[in-house]
């Protein structure tokens, strides 16, 4: 399996990219009608979020039918239609396939609560449960009907486990990628696929809420190798990327080198987690960046050496905006877009941009709880005022690090709801969006320079097949690296603060050639002066 290195993916969240409708929902239809904006950008693959039916307790990812379109997003002529006009722009689709759970409204769950022993075992069901806590609060476990038994969810309770250790299960997923195969498709997103490899006897662990019992288990890698036989794996070109969560790089490696024939490429997230106060989403600390200097050099260094191949990305449906994380973005907010952008698109990796991300979109400014639907945020702060956290402080941590931040609608104009519907959207506008959006933002510093970070990818080998190694990685300031392909050298460097820095480079480098800067009139000098979130490529 030959994925192409040179492309890059784009990230929709179809809720919110562009109502055609009316309806305040993002639809297939506002795709297409933005498909000459993401051609003009450059980017060669389209990661569409679930759009399939769905109670939309946690927006798509609760899948009551897997081969189906919901009507929130129109119909399968849409998305057929979508298919052909994206391939008439030389690009492609990539869906999302969430294989690890299904709604709670899918006719299979429904069956097994009305008796049918089938699909009872297409679900983890026991009468003796475990002390595994759910990824969005409270226990993993909730009572299957009116039995004495309770079945496992390590997401929302609309959500239940499916069984892989039953084949009919497995077969049941492999029709599915296949349906969406026969209509085109060659590329997948698999949504946490590295829990669905539960171990036969279930056994309770309070380290880290139980994560360990049911995480990059063994088996996984067999579900996958068959899964990737009886599929994809069919498609010389197919790109697949396999959601991690609480991943190792061990096992990433196995799931993504081409001799192991399960995917394509991986998503960490332990980058996006140096914020996070002992490792606890909902606190409030800023960024330790040695903990993520560390973590790009230790990933990027091995996943080279082993042949691995990593997913590169700052922002996600799941993750708050970048720039109000890492940047201060009152002062630097180009410099520091920029800056983040040059940080993996030059690096080792195929990029994952979210939309907006290339306008340099930030998190709203939200007035209430009221204000999020995300069902994680409202989990968390009651959980937190049960904690006795007073409401400001509680209302500060989901603000710093709701899912909703990143959801808010596509700013494409100045024009009210910038642009994104003509009704009242699902979610509320950012309100930045007079200022920060397409139509005002396409001539703009950020806009071009990840038109140029994707020609780069495209234009030189080094850039999409050469090796990682870490540099200055004493640094306190500068996240560095060097790429080597058949010759060629190119070092990055990246000052992650709003301050000067200086840096000593190696000599064969003075006399290099300057690549890319996001500062106008950077020079290469053997002692560098790098200015508040200057990036800089020199290749040799």
């Amino acid at each position: 399996m030959t994925f192409d290195k040179k492309k890059v993916v784009y990230q929709i969240y179809p809720k919110s990219f562009k109502d055609t409708t009316g309806n305040g929902i993002g639809d297939l239809n506002g795709i297409i009608e933005k498909l000459p904006y993401l051609k003009e950008l450059g980017v060669d693959v389209l990661w569409l979020n679930p759009f399939y039916p769905s109670p939309q307790r946690d927006n798509g990812y609760d899948v009551a039918d897997y081969k189906a379109i919901n009507p929130l997003f129109g119909t399968m002529e849409d998305f057929d239609r979508l298919v052909s006009i994206a391939k008439k722009y030389h690009m492609e689709l990539m869906l999302d396939m969430v294989l690890n759970h299904c709604s709670t409204d899918h006719e299979w769950f429904q069956k097994a609560l009305q008796g049918d022993k089938k699909y009872q075992d297409y679900f983890i069901l026991r009468k003796e449960t475990t002390d595994w806590q759910s990824k969005f609060g409270g226990l993993a476990w909730s009572k299957f009907g009116n039995t004495d038994y309770y079945y496992l969810h390590l997401f929302d309770k609309t959500q239940a486990d499916l069984n892989w250790r039953n084949p009919e299960v497995r077969l049941e997923m492999q029709k599915v990628v296949n349906f969406w195969r026969e209509k085109g498709i060659k590329h997948f997103r698999f949504d946490v696929i590295n829990l669905i490899g539960k171990d036969q006897v279930l056994k309770s662990n309070p380290v880290l809420d139980g994560k360990m019992e049911y995480t990059d288990k063994p088996i996984t890698h067999k579900y996958l190798k068959e899964l990737n036989l009886a599929t994809f794996g069919q498609d010389s070109d197919s790109m697949t990327v396999g959601e991690m969560s609480s991943t190792t790089i061990e096992n990433c490696i196995k799931y993504s080198s081409p001799n192991s024939n399960e995917l394509a490429m991986v998503f960490n997230f332990h980058h996006l987690k140096v914020d996070y106060e002992n490792g606890q989403k909902w606190t409030l600390t800023k960024f330790d960046f040695k903990e993520l200097q560390k973590l790009y050099h230790d990933w990027g260094n091995a996943m080279s050496h082993a042949d691995g191949w990593n997913a590169l990305f700052w922002n996600n449906h799941d993750q708050p905006r970048a720039l109000n994380r890492f940047i201060n973005i009152k002062d630097f907010h180009e410099e520091g877009a920029t800056m983040l952008a040059a940080s993996i698109h030059l690096s080792r990796g195929t990029p994952y941009i979210y939309m907006g991300e290339e306008i340099g979109m930030l998190d709203p400014n939200f007035d209430d709880i009221s204000d999020y639907v995300d069902v994680e945020s409202h989990n968390a702060f009651e959980n937190l005022l049960s904690k006795e956290y007073n409401k400001d402080l509680a209302f500060k941590i989901i603000k710093a690090k709701s899912r909703d931040n990143s959801r808010t609608p596509m700013q494409w104009d100045e024009s009210e709801n910038a642009g994104f519907t003509t009704a009242t959207p699902w979610l509320k506008v950012a309100e930045t969006y007079p200022t920060i959006n397409v139509e005002r933002c396409k001539n703009n510093k950020i806009f071009k320079f990840y038109q140029q970070l994707i020609k780069l990818r495209k234009d030189l080998d080094i850039i999409s097949h050469g090796s990682y190694k870490s540099k200055f990685e004493n640094s306190d300031t500068v996240y560095a690296f060097e790429r080597e392909y058949q010759g060629q050298k190119l070092l990055v460097l990246n000052n992650f603060f709003d301050k000067e820095t200086n840096i000593e480079i190696d000599s064969e480098f003075t006399d290099g050639k300057l690549l890319l800067s996001n500062y106008e009139d950077s020079k290469i000098t053997k002692q560098l002066s790098l200015r508040p979130y200057e990036s800089i490529a020199i290749i040799i």
